[in-house]
């Protein structure tokens, strides 16, 4: 489905950014399919099993990653982020290849879905977090998208796309993009997983799991959930709200319950199937019994070790409800939205306190400081020291003018935390909404201690950049700049900001030689791209 015209809409140049792309992959799927022209991808797989190896695999996750970012589908929030990281890195952990990278990323539509790709990149919609019950659901369809790569179900799909000379990255993004931008705000946006309809032009020519694939994640997903001190039967227990929904035609102002269950069918038998093997795993000796230690089955552990040794107790991050509604707040079409939101969900009776966080936030994103703080210091004298308060109360606090107060509430989460990225990354946002060099400079400092560890970071270069920016450092600033570029899916934009910046006469050696590695490193992901098809636009116009 075509996007629709929108001449009055808002986001019409990334409507139109989409509409080029969506050309550019109907003229690279007809091009390839001709047996007349020569397919201009390197060869990544055969039935002869020359696979793309984990390098490759990370590059072209990384690379579709970036697109997705450039049309704006990834929600980037620093709290969210680490509550899903540290999820996803925990289901991981204990997946039947620890030693796999995987990374995580929320995608802001409200459709239920969530999807695996090429190199562990593993999406998830804010749709699915909204309409779960409990942290265990959301971990339960993570370990079955994480059961999808550790099995090679997507290696082996791209592999039969290989062999009809289809462009990967372009046909895996050209799917995503035609089916979020289905609709016209994000809570109708469709959205369908990334490598299963990654065909979809092609009509019957599809990249999709066998119904074995899925019978296998499933499998194999309930054995990590056991493993990670989840619910093994909270994958059953959410696919069956959702088979319920749909038999019923019952949908809310956040789902569309089809959108998943097109690319991730359920049946009865199926739902049947995860709970038998979810009661086997439970009655099984040593296995999961809330309240009680696991036995291990990574192969990277020592035999004797325990889980319940080294893992959380059961039940979870413990951060669930809050990034639930933060995730409520974010995926509105704007503030005012996510308030009369709450509006709704109290008629229903007393807010919880992550519906009272909710709130504060949907309040600060309003510039309402001073309802939000009211809210903030009840739930902090509530949960007293729970960071997630405190830097909405700092927020609040700076954006009625107390800086002094908010600087102070953060230097002591500083030092309770030193290296916490969300901590910092707040606290250097609020500096430089202040716009002066000596806001940049603290700014600066505050984030130099991470910057060895933040280069795939896009939200910290950009803030990154900013401080710099402010505090005069204008190398320093050209390159964050130009790695907040690359890392939005614009490497093209990257190569030309740091061409330029290599001509500044204020560069060092050691500036001039990191220069030059970032050109080299990027020119090849450049020009993979356009042998992909996808091109800068706004480069192109020039």
């Amino acid at each position: 489905m075509l996007p629709q015209s929108h001449s009055n809409d808002p986001r019409g140049p990334r409507l139109r950014r989409i509409t080029l792309l969506t050309a550019a992959l109907t003229l690279a799927l007809a091009a390839v399919c001709s047996p007349a022209q020569e397919s201009r991808l390197p060869d990544i797989g055969s039935s002869a099993g020359e696979l793309l190896n984990p390098a490759q695999q990370a590059e072209y996750g990384e690379m579709l990653l970036a697109q997705l970012r450039h049309y704006d589908y990834v929600l980037e929030d620093p709290l969210v982020d680490e509550w899903l990281d540290q999820l996803g890195s925990r289901l991981a952990n204990n997946s039947d290849r620890p030693q796999q990278p995987f990374t995580f990323f929320m995608l802001r539509q409200r459709q239920i879905n969530a999807f695996a790709t090429l190199g562990g990149y593993i999406g998830v919609n804010a749709g699915l977090v909204l309409n779960a019950e409990r942290e265990d659901e959301v971990a339960g369809v993570l370990s079955h998208e994480i059961a999808h790569v550790t099995q090679q179900h997507v290696l082996r799909a791209v592999e039969r796309a290989q062999r009809d000379q289809l462009p990967i990255l372009l046909a895996m993004l050209g799917a995503i993009v035609l089916a979020q931008s289905a609709g016209g705000t994000s809570s109708t946006d469709g959205s369908n997983a990334a490598i299963v309809s990654a065909m979809a032009l092609l009509q019957q020519r599809q990249i999709d799991y066998t119904r074995s694939n899925e019978s296998e994640a499933d499998r194999v997903g309930i054995q990590t959930l056991s493993r990670s001190q989840y619910d093994p039967a909270a994958m059953a227990d959410f696919f069956e709200r959702l088979h319920v929904a749909s038999r019923s035609n019952r949908a809310n102002e956040y789902n569309t319950s089809d959108d998943y269950l097109m690319t991730h069918p359920v049946t009865t038998t199926r739902i049947s199937e995860a709970k038998e093997r979810a009661e086997q795993i439970a009655r099984a000796p040593g296995r999961f019994n809330a309240g009680t230690t696991l036995a291990s089955d990574n192969p990277l552990l020592p035999g004797g070790l325990r889980i319940g040794d080294a893992m959380p107790t059961q039940g979870g991050t413990g951060r669930f409800e809050f990034a639930r509604e933060r995730l409520r707040v974010l995926s509105a079409d704007t503030p005012r939205a996510a308030i009369d939101e709450y509006t709704r969900l109290a008629r229903a009776g007393k807010a919880s306190p992550a519906q009272r966080y909710g709130l504060a936030v949907a309040q600060l994103r309003g510039n309402q400081p001073a309802a939000a703080a009211a809210i903030l210091g009840e739930l902090l004298e509530q949960r007293p020291g729970d960071t997630w308060v405190l830097l909405a109360l700092a927020e609040a606090e700076a954006q009625s003018g107390k800086h002094a107060a908010a600087d102070a509430r953060l230097d002591a989460l500083l030092k309770q935390s030193p290296h916490n990225r969300a901590v910092a990354l707040t606290f250097a946002r609020l500096l430089a909404e202040r716009n002066n060099a000596a806001a940049g400079q603290r700014a600066q400092a505050l984030l130099r201690p991470l910057l060895s560890q933040s280069a795939d970071d896009a939200v910290f270069q950009k803030t990154y950049a900013r401080a710099c920016e402010l505090a005069g450092d204008r190398i320093r600033a050209g390159e964050a700049y130009a790695e907040a570029a690359y890392l939005g899916g614009r490497p093209e934009q990257a190569l030309v900001q740091l061409n330029t910046l290599k001509k500044n006469t204020e560069l060092d050696y050691y500036a001039r030689a990191r220069i030059e590695a970032r050109i080299a490193a990027i020119t090849p992901t450049v020009l993979e791209l356009r042998r992909q098809g996808v091109r800068d636009e706004d480069l192109q116009r020039r």
